[in-house]
Protein backbone atom coordinates (compact mmCIF):
# COMPACT_ATOMS: atom_id res chain seq x y z
CA UNK A 1 0.00 0.00 0.00
CA UNK A 2 1.62 3.87 -1.22
CA UNK A 3 1.73 6.10 2.06
CA UNK A 4 0.63 9.48 1.17
CA UNK A 5 2.97 12.10 2.06
CA UNK A 6 2.23 14.50 5.04
CA UNK A 7 3.76 17.62 6.04
CA UNK A 8 3.64 18.67 9.64
CA UNK A 9 0.22 20.47 9.94
CA UNK A 10 -1.48 17.61 8.19
CA UNK A 11 -0.18 15.09 11.24
CA UNK A 12 -1.22 17.74 13.50
CA UNK A 13 -4.50 17.61 12.11
CA UNK A 14 -4.66 13.79 11.79
CA UNK A 15 -3.42 13.57 15.57
CA UNK A 16 -6.13 16.32 17.06
CA UNK A 17 -9.28 14.47 14.95
CA UNK A 18 -8.05 11.27 16.21
CA UNK A 19 -7.79 12.43 20.18
CA UNK A 20 -10.85 14.87 19.99
CA UNK A 21 -13.00 12.97 16.99
CA UNK A 22 -14.95 15.72 15.14
CA UNK A 23 -14.38 19.41 15.92
CA UNK A 24 -15.53 22.60 14.65
CA UNK A 25 -13.63 24.33 12.21
CA UNK A 26 -12.52 26.57 14.51
CA UNK A 27 -11.56 24.82 17.54
CA UNK A 28 -9.24 22.66 15.02
CA UNK A 29 -7.57 24.97 13.60
CA UNK A 30 -6.89 26.73 17.50
CA UNK A 31 -5.68 23.05 18.32
CA UNK A 32 -3.34 22.72 15.31
CA UNK A 33 -2.28 26.49 14.94
CA UNK A 34 -3.85 27.45 11.79
CA UNK A 35 -6.27 29.66 10.56
CA UNK A 36 -9.56 28.08 9.74
CA UNK A 37 -9.77 28.26 6.47
CA UNK A 38 -6.69 26.36 5.56
CA UNK A 39 -7.36 24.13 7.84
CA UNK A 40 -10.54 23.13 6.67
CA UNK A 41 -8.87 22.80 2.96
CA UNK A 42 -6.56 20.19 4.44
CA UNK A 43 -9.20 18.19 6.32
CA UNK A 44 -10.92 18.38 3.21
CA UNK A 45 -7.56 17.30 0.98
CA UNK A 46 -7.74 14.29 3.89
CA UNK A 47 -10.63 12.99 3.88
CA UNK A 48 -10.31 13.03 -0.14
CA UNK A 49 -7.05 11.11 0.09
CA UNK A 50 -8.94 8.17 2.00
CA UNK A 51 -6.77 9.19 5.40
CA UNK A 52 -10.43 9.94 7.56
CA UNK A 53 -12.53 7.27 7.65
CA UNK A 54 -14.85 9.05 9.91
CA UNK A 55 -15.65 10.26 13.27
CA UNK A 56 -16.79 8.17 16.47
CA UNK A 57 -17.43 8.80 20.14
CA UNK A 58 -16.54 5.99 22.81
CA UNK A 59 -20.03 4.98 24.43
CA UNK A 60 -20.06 2.98 27.83
CA UNK A 61 -22.04 0.01 26.48
CA UNK A 62 -21.71 -1.75 29.53
CA UNK A 63 -23.69 1.08 31.14
CA UNK A 64 -26.57 0.70 28.82
CA UNK A 65 -26.95 -2.92 28.03
CA UNK A 66 -27.39 -5.16 31.09
CA UNK A 67 -25.14 -8.36 30.50
CA UNK A 68 -23.42 -7.52 27.73
CA UNK A 69 -21.18 -9.84 26.59
CA UNK A 70 -17.68 -9.52 24.47
CA UNK A 71 -16.08 -12.28 23.03
CA UNK A 72 -12.76 -13.19 21.76
CA UNK A 73 -12.88 -15.82 18.92
CA UNK A 74 -10.50 -16.98 17.17
CA UNK A 75 -10.90 -19.65 13.78
CA UNK A 76 -8.83 -21.68 11.65
CA UNK A 77 -10.52 -22.95 8.46
CA UNK A 78 -10.49 -26.53 7.14
CA UNK A 79 -8.85 -24.98 4.02
CA UNK A 80 -6.89 -22.48 2.36
CA UNK A 81 -8.24 -22.04 -0.89
CA UNK A 82 -8.99 -17.93 -1.82
CA UNK A 83 -12.72 -18.67 -1.80
CA UNK A 84 -13.06 -19.88 1.47
CA UNK A 85 -11.34 -17.19 2.68
CA UNK A 86 -13.82 -15.02 0.99
CA UNK A 87 -16.70 -17.06 1.69
CA UNK A 88 -15.94 -16.56 5.57
CA UNK A 89 -14.63 -13.40 5.69
CA UNK A 90 -18.56 -12.34 3.28
CA UNK A 91 -20.06 -13.57 6.28
CA UNK A 92 -18.19 -11.79 9.19
CA UNK A 93 -18.52 -8.12 7.21
CA UNK A 94 -22.72 -8.84 7.39
CA UNK A 95 -22.22 -9.77 11.10
CA UNK A 96 -23.06 -6.83 12.68
CA UNK A 97 -22.16 -8.49 16.39
CA UNK A 98 -18.62 -8.68 15.06
CA UNK A 99 -16.98 -5.73 15.53
CA UNK A 100 -13.48 -6.19 14.99
CA UNK A 101 -11.99 -8.97 12.96
CA UNK A 102 -8.37 -9.44 11.55
CA UNK A 103 -6.58 -12.33 8.95
CA UNK A 104 -3.67 -13.45 10.85
CA UNK A 105 -0.74 -15.75 9.76
CA UNK A 106 0.18 -18.41 12.30
CA UNK A 107 -1.96 -21.04 13.99
CA UNK A 108 -5.33 -19.18 13.70
CA UNK A 109 -6.73 -17.87 10.43
CA UNK A 110 -8.93 -15.39 12.27
CA UNK A 111 -9.02 -13.68 15.38
CA UNK A 112 -12.26 -11.42 16.00
CA UNK A 113 -14.42 -9.50 18.45
CA UNK A 114 -18.11 -10.24 19.44
CA UNK A 115 -20.11 -8.14 21.52
CA UNK A 116 -23.97 -9.49 22.49
CA UNK A 117 -26.38 -8.67 25.03
CA UNK A 118 -25.64 -11.96 26.70
CA UNK A 119 -23.51 -15.20 26.41
CA UNK A 120 -26.60 -16.96 25.34
CA UNK A 121 -27.23 -15.25 22.23
CA UNK A 122 -23.18 -15.02 21.45
CA UNK A 123 -23.45 -18.69 21.60
CA UNK A 124 -26.33 -18.45 18.94
CA UNK A 125 -24.51 -16.37 16.61
CA UNK A 126 -21.38 -18.85 17.24
CA UNK A 127 -24.37 -22.31 16.26
CA UNK A 128 -25.24 -20.26 13.29
CA UNK A 129 -22.16 -19.76 12.14
CA UNK A 130 -21.56 -23.63 12.35
CA UNK A 131 -24.44 -23.98 10.71
CA UNK A 132 -23.75 -21.83 7.45
CA UNK A 133 -20.87 -24.00 6.63
CA UNK A 134 -18.29 -21.61 6.48
CA UNK A 135 -15.60 -24.05 6.36
CA UNK A 136 -14.68 -24.12 10.22
CA UNK A 137 -12.24 -26.47 11.10
CA UNK A 138 -12.04 -24.86 15.02
CA UNK A 139 -12.58 -21.81 17.09
CA UNK A 140 -11.77 -21.16 20.17
CA UNK A 141 -13.48 -18.27 22.60
CA UNK A 142 -11.96 -15.83 25.16
CA UNK A 143 -14.84 -14.15 27.12
CA UNK A 144 -13.82 -10.58 27.89
CA UNK A 145 -13.80 -10.24 31.56
CA UNK A 146 -12.93 -6.60 31.86
CA UNK A 147 -11.49 -4.27 29.38
CA UNK A 148 -7.93 -2.91 30.52
CA UNK A 149 -7.17 -0.78 27.42
CA UNK A 150 -8.89 0.14 24.72
CA UNK A 151 -7.44 2.86 22.23
CA UNK A 152 -5.70 3.94 18.90
CA UNK A 153 -2.41 4.05 18.15
CA UNK A 154 -0.83 6.92 18.50
CA UNK A 155 -0.11 8.63 15.17
CA UNK A 156 2.34 11.00 16.04
CA UNK A 157 4.89 8.50 17.77
CA UNK A 158 4.48 5.90 14.64
CA UNK A 159 5.34 8.54 11.94
CA UNK A 160 8.16 9.61 14.09
CA UNK A 161 9.58 6.36 14.43
CA UNK A 162 9.23 5.54 10.71
CA UNK A 163 11.07 8.82 10.00
CA UNK A 164 14.93 7.40 10.36
CA UNK A 165 13.79 4.65 7.40
CA UNK A 166 12.02 7.39 4.85
CA UNK A 167 15.29 9.16 5.35
CA UNK A 168 17.09 6.30 4.41
CA UNK A 169 15.35 4.83 1.62
CA UNK A 170 15.43 8.49 0.06
CA UNK A 171 19.18 8.50 -0.20
CA UNK A 172 18.80 4.95 -1.77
Amino acid sequence: MKTVDLDAADMRILSALQSHGQLSKSKLAEIVGLSATPCWARVTRLKKAGLIHGYHADIALSQIIAGLAKVVVTVSLKSHRKSDFERFETHILNTPEVTDCISTGGGMDYVFTVVTTSLSTFQTLMEAMLDAELGIDRYMTYIATRQIKSGRPDLGRLVAAQAPNRESSAKD
